[in-house]
C-alpha cells in the first residue's frame, strides 16, 4: 500500500499515495471472502449519501459481488440537503445498482426527534421555531490548545446567524436527539438486508473510524467496512480509478445532518482532510512534529495541538468500538 519513507525520500502527501487498482482488487477480495466464508450473505446493502465515502463503498461492492448482488438506499429527512438524494442517484445509475428512497422524515417526526432537538434548542434561543436553522460547530484545536469547545449557531427566518456556547446538558440533548436519524437509517439498511439475506456496509474512512466519528449502533453498526483503513486522501485516489462521478469528488465533506450547511470540519476535526491525513499518519508512524509541519503547512506547536485533539478523541470515543459489556465471559460454541 503506502510506500516507505525510505523510498519517497521525504514525508508528505506523496506518502499517502496508493495503487488504486491493486488495493480496489484487494479489497474486492476481502469482501467477497468476508461475504461468502464468515458472513454467508448472498450481497451487500448499503446507504448512499452522495458523499465520496458511500460512493467508493457502492463501487468496490459492485466489483466485489456484482451489481445485481448490490441493494442502496437512499434515506432523506426534513433536514438534508436535496444536492444528497440527486447525488445518490447519480452513483447508483453509475454503477448500475437497484435503490429505493426511504424518506425517514415521518418516522423521526413520530419518535420526537426534531421536537426534542429543538426544545434544547429554545433553552438558549426561545424563539426558535419554524423558518430557523441550526447547526453544532467545533472550535478550531489550532487555537484552542487541543480542547473541544462546541457552540451551537442558529439562523432565524431572515437569515441572521448568532452562535451561542451551550451548557453540556443542552449540548448532549441535542447530539442524542440528531443520533436519532444515523440509528433509524441502520434500522432500514437493516430491515433490507434481513429480506434479501444480505450484509450491511458501513462506510467510514480511517479518519472517522480512527476518531470516532460515528453514532454508536447508528452508521456505526454494519457486517463490513471495507475503507476503515484507509485515509481520506487514499478514498479520494480510489474514487477517481473507480469512476465516482467528477461532482461528488469535488463536493466538500459534509454532515448533513443538522438544517444549516456544515462541513465535517466544523462540526468534529480540527482541519481539512488532507491535512487531518498527514498528522493522523505522522502519529500513527512516528514523524517528528516539524517534518509533519513542513507537510501539512503547520507549525510544530500547531502539530502538537492537533494531536492532543486526536488522542482526546480517541480516547473519549473508545467505548463506541466495544461490544456490550459482560459480567462473565461466554464461550463461543
Amino acid at each position: 500500500m503506502n510506500m516507505p519513507l525510505a523510498q519517497t525520500g521525504s514525508f508528505g502527501a506523496a506518502t499517502l499515495t496508493i495503487d488504486p487498482e491493486a488495493e480496489a482488487a484487494r479489497i474486492a477480495a476481502a469482501l467477497r471472502g468476508q461475504l461468502t466464508g464468515t458472513l454467508r450473505r448472498r450481497g451487500l446493502v448499503l446507504g448512499l449519501s452522495g458523499g465520496v465515502d458511500s460512493s467508493v463503498s457502492a463501487a468496490l461492492a459492485v466489483r466485489a459481488v456484482g451489481a445485481k448482488n448490490v441493494f442502496a438506499l437512499f434515506m432523506p429527512e426534513d433536514d438534508s440537503d436535496p444536492e444528497s438524494l440527486r447525488l445518490g442517484r447519480l452513483v447508483a445509475e453509475t454503477f448500475g445498482i437497484g435503490a429505493v428512497v426511504e424518506n425517514i422524515g415521518p418516522t423521526l417526526k413520530a419518535m420526537g426527534c426534531y421536537e426534542r432537538r429543538d426544545a434544547f434548542i429554545r433553552e438558549l434561543v426561545p424563539e426558535y421555531g419554524a423558518g430557523w436553522a441550526c447547526k453544532i460547530v467545533i472550535a478550531n484545536a489550532l487555537t484552542n490548545e487541543g480542547y473541544n469547545i462546541s457552540s451551537l449557531v442558529v439562523q432565524d427566518p431572515e437569515g441572521k446567524q448568532t452562535k451561542l456556547r451551550m451548557p453540556p446538558h443542552v449540548y448532549l440533548g441535542i447530539v442524542a436527539s440528531t443520533n436519532m436519524k444515523q440509528r433509524t437509517r441502520k434500522q432500514v439498511e437493516y430491515f433490507h438486508a434481513d429480506r434479501l439475506n444480505y450484509a450491511v456496509i458501513g462506510t467510514p474512512n480511517r479518519l472517522e473510524y480512527d476518531q470516532g466519528f460515528f453514532v454508536k449502533n447508528g452508521d456505526g453498526a454494519a457486517d463490513v467496512k471495507p475503507i476503515a483503513h484507509l485515509y481520506k486522501s487514499q478514498v479520494y485516489q480510489l474514487a477517481a480509478h473507480l469512476g465516482v462521478p467528477e461532482e461528488i469528488r469535488r463536493r466538500p465533506p459534509t454532515t448533513d445532518t443538522y438544517s444549516l450547511q456544515q462541513t465535517q470540519e466544523e462540526f468534529y476535526f480540527s482541519l481539512p482532510y488532507d491535512r487531518m491525513d498527514l498528522c493522523l499518519y505522522g502519529l500513527n508512524n512516528g514523524i517528528s512534529a516539524e517534518d509533519v509541519g513542513r507537510a501539512a503547512g503547520l507549525t510544530a506547536e500547531q502539530v502538537g495541538r492537533v494531536w492532543t485533539d486526536i488522542a482526546s478523541k480517541c480516547k473519549t470515543t473508545r467505548y463506541l468500538h466495544s461490544g456490550p459489556l459482560l459480567v462473565d465471559p461466554v464461550p463461543e460454541i
